[in-house]
């Protein structure tokens, strides 16, 4: 393979892997999911609380579930349905049969509040909502204000088979008091709803490359969120790119894979569930990660062959007692994306599980997978690898020219991938995509001599302080390599003298760490100008629903010193 001069990158792939990908094995996500259904009927597709369902079982109830739509709701090719549940069985199922009936799903966050739920309803203009119990209050206080005219309700246990299912609604509803009261007129439950499409005819989805698959709302950190319109051919050309990138170390049918990460969102719905699908992988589903102890007594009762996470999933585990006494001799595959990985925790779990930790880079509007690193890399590069196949990235400078190797601007992506646009937002898209179709990540980078990306930091993240330019990144990993250190987050703070400041924020795993002790190490490893001016200390940070932290919320509302 050679390279040419703007895709250096090329004579870096791993070996077999192609700098294009085929567009026309799959003219739609509802032909890949037929192919599976097919290919690997007899094996096990999805897995959750002790309950395994198979690609034909899959088949059989997702044709369950799109009957229903399409026969008793009368949803027609193109009607939104919103998906608000965590990772449980239900999901595969109502995902691949609202895809069926050729609707567009419209994932969504469990834990919106009233207002961030009203919203994205009324923005999709939604005509169905699926929703686990123990979130159906949210969907009561707002439904009478929304289009939606449809509600699909689901125990937490429904899937998992009798006499289980019954007793774990039981137990959720009654012992743990997990459901909040609500009383929704009208409202269906989703196993009535597989028994009502049961044996009904499904006509067939007339799909087309350029329908939308998805709304993936985004930006709810930085403003109003907006839904990315994702479509069949977006998804099919992520799913194709990442599948051929991991080719080399994959074996069909024969995969299984840990996702923690909510299928509801964009990285683990195109890296765990379209692309080991279509390997005809096993997706061992984990409902509650944030429940450390009990996600490790999962892994070791799990032999898995990949796990996928944020920065703070891994270093959680890696600070769960019993963790580094699991079984790891079938792990192939680490992939760390959706934030920085730093690198003293790439390096300890490499030290504990023998595992590169490697880093991969998207954005919901890219489906999400633009960079990875080769999966046989021995170590941790700080790079957030190559481009993948069929995709070309660049460094542009405020005006739009490209950069040379080694400059640092904004990382710029252009492929099958990259988004329709923005949802009902002409003026949005134009700010994100140019006339060539280049769209603009809002990331600082620079591109290194044989085609590998290292992110510097987001644009709206970064911190002037007295005319230079300081990467909360960097402070960050830093900090972070200090032992006792759990979390950290950088953030620039108003100053008279200087116009920014830096501000540490800590959460602290040894509680002996003192102010003093951060700013020797930090005045070791960095010049005056990056040094925190402020420490705070914390007993947390907050975080999006997948582990980011945000900094934002530190800048614009922050609490009291713990």
């Amino acid at each position: 393979m050679s390279s040419s001069n703007n895709r250096p990158w090329l004579d870096n792939y791993p070996k077999g892997v192609p700098a294009e990908i085929d567009m026309e094995e799959f003219p739609s996500i509802v032909a890949l999911l037929e192919n599976c259904f097919t290919r690997f009927e007899h094996r096990p597709a999805f897995s959750n609380m002790g309950r395994t369902i198979s690609y034909g079982e899959l088949e059989q109830l997702s044709r369950q579930f799109a009957s229903f739509l399409v026969n008793d709701l009368k949803c027609e090719k193109g009607d939104r349905i919103a998906m608000m549940l965590p990772n449980v069985l239900q999901y595969p199922i109502a995902i691949c049969g609202a895809l069926r009936a050729g609707m567009v799903v419209v994932n969504t966050n469990p834990m919106y509040t009233a207002r961030e739920l009203r919203h994205q309803l009324e923005d999709s203009g939604a005509k169905a909502i699926l929703v686990l119990d123990n979130f159906a209050h949210t969907v009561s206080e707002v439904i009478k204000e929304t289009p939606v005219k449809h509600v699909i309700t689901s125990g937490l246990g429904d899937m998992l088979g009798f006499p289980k299912s019954l007793i774990t609604n039981f137990v959720v509803r009654h012992v743990k008091k997990m459901v909040p009261p609500f009383s929704i007129d009208g409202a269906i439950r989703f196993k009535d709803a597989l028994g009502r499409g049961k044996g009904k005819t499904l006509p067939k989805a007339d799909v087309a490359t350029s329908d939308i698959a998805f709304l993936q709302y985004t930006g709810g950190t930085t403003g109003v969120a907006k839904g990315a319109m994702l479509t069949h051919r977006n998804m099919i050309a992520n799913m194709q790119q990442a599948s051929a990138w991991i080719s080399g170390g994959m074996t069909e049918g024969e995969e299984v894979i840990v996702t923690a990460l909510p299928l509801y969102h964009i990285f683990a719905l195109t890296a765990n569930c379209l692309t080991f699908m279509k390997i005809g992988g096993l997706n061992h589903l984990i409902t509650n990660p944030r429940d450390m102890p009990g996600f490790v007594a999962e892994l070791g009762r799990t032999r898995y062959t990949s796990i996928t996470g944020v920065n703070t999933l891994f270093n959680g585990l890696l600070n769960t007692p019993g963790f580094d006494q699991l079984d790891f001799s079938n792990l192939r595959m680490t992939l760390g994306g959706g934030m920085a990985v730093q690198r003293s925790v790439a390096e300890r779990w490499q030290k504990v599980t023998g595992s590169t930790l490697a880093e991969a880079y998207g954005l919901t509007e890219t489906s999400p997978a633009v960079c990875i690193n080769p999966l046989g890399i021995t170590e941790y590069n700080g790079s957030i690898g190559l481009p993948i196949p069929s995709t070309e990235v660049n460094i542009q400078s405020d005006s739009g020219q490209i950069l040379p190797v080694g400059e640092i601007g904004e990382l710029c992506v252009r492929g099958p991938q990259v988004m329709k646009g923005y949802w009902n937002r002409e003026e949005e898209t134009a700010k994100i995509i140019d006339a060539d179709g280049w769209l603009h990540t809002g990331d600082i980078a620079r591109m290194d001599e044989n085609g590998f990306f290292y992110i510097v930091d987001r644009k709206k993240d970064m911190i002037l302080v007295s005319g230079f330019n300081v990467y909360p990144n960097e402070i960050e990993d830093v900090v972070a390599s200090m032992p006792g250190i759990l979390e950290v987050a950088a953030i620039g703070v108003p100053d008279e003298k200087s116009g920014e400041v830096v501000k540490l924020v800590i959460v602290r795993k040894d509680p002996a760490i003192t102010e003093s002790a951060v700013r020797a190490h930090c005045r070791k490893e960095l010049t005056g100008y990056k040094q925190p001016k402020i420490i705070e200390f914390r007993e947390s940070l907050p975080k999006t629903n997948v582990g980011k932290i945000l900094r934002r919320e530190l800048r614009d509302a922050p609490v009291a010193p713990s």
